[in-house]
This record gives structure tokens, sequence and C-alpha cells, in this order.
């Protein structure tokens, strides 16, 4: 799994499987190794972090810093996702 970065002990990811047709934009967090059922946060065309589901139960008040975090490397998270997939479509 391509790491993104990490925001403490979170790990913020791209999960080499999206699908066929590729899942819209969004990042994977979990803490400690990478897993198919880590959080997904989908990136909105505005740049807004929206979650998806909350599946490594990341408490509200973490969440919501890494959320924060997430929307200010938005561009950063972006280009991963192109140089990795090679296209983008987005959730909303």
């Amino acid at each position: 799994m391509p790491q993104v970065f990490k925001v403490g002990e979170y790990l913020v990811f791209l999960w080499f499987a999206e699908g066929i047709p590729l899942e819209p934009i969004h990042i994977h967090i979990c803490e400690g190794v990478p897993s198919q059922n880590a959080t997904k946060i989908w990136i909105t065309k505005s740049k807004k972090a929206l979650l998806c589901h909350n599946k490594s139960k990341i408490p509200q008040y973490k969440l919501n810093i890494i959320m924060k975090v997430i929307e200010a490397r938005a561009d950063e998270i972006i280009e991963k996702w192109m140089n990795y997939f090679g296209q983008i479509s987005y959730y909303c």
C-alpha cells in the first residue's frame, strides 16, 4: 500500500486494489498495519474530506484532526492518486 503520510500514530494510505471501475478518489486510515477494513475518507472536488466509514474505530476527536490534515494536504493526495492510478473521479 502506498503510504501518503502519517498523522501521529495513524497511517494515511492508498489501497492497491480499488476495483474496476476505479472508485472515486479516497484515502484510508489506520493505526498499525494497513488493511482493507481501514477507515475511508472521500476527497471531494472542493478538496474537502468526507467520511465514508470509520471501520478502524478512530476516536471522533482524533478523526476530526486527521480530516483537517487531509484537507490541508489534499493536493498531495490527489497527486499521489494520479501517479498511482493514472485517473481520477470524485464522489461529489
